[in-house]
């Protein structure tokens, strides 16, 4: 496993049970997890509990290229945080805190070998401006 840890974050303009509950349902997660207009996520599922399983794929609209997302659940703290294993065995931490109405997600997660850590940083990244910006407009 990498030692190197990548931390990515966002403001959502929207209170923490909203932020959790868009962040963790799977009729929500389908809507938002993907980088780029050129991608999207045709299912999720999301066993939300300790040995939960997260599910979801991700593909290229044109069909070019997709991938499955899995992980388990490690620890979950409702509306606050959670931690998962990958299933390539790296470990993600999700933290929310709210301040003033807002809320602020963090993404802290161990880095692979194969793509520079800046790739993976600006990957997770416009993950997350993708889920603030549908957080935000629904």
């Amino acid at each position: 496993m990498s030692a190197t840890k990548i931390t990515v974050g966002a403001t959502i303009a929207a209170g923490k049970d909203k932020v959790w509950d868009y962040y963790t349902n799977p009729k929500h997660i389908v809507n938002w997890n993907f980088a780029s207009d050129d991608w999207h996520c045709p299912s999720a599922e999301n066993d939300m509990r300790v040995g939960g399983k997260h599910s979801s794929r991700m593909e290229a609209k044109d069909g070019s290229f997709g991938f499955d997302f899995e992980a388990i659940y490690d620890e979950v703290v409702d509306n606050n945080r959670i931690i998962y294993t990958i299933a390539d065995g790296r470990k993600v931490m999700v933290g929310f805190q709210e301040k003033d109405g807002k809320t602020d997600v963090e993404v802290v997660f161990e880095a692979e070998s194969q793509n520079p850590v800046e790739m993976q940083k600006g990957g997770w990244q416009a993950i997350l401006d993708n889920f603030k910006k549908y957080a935000e407009n629904n």
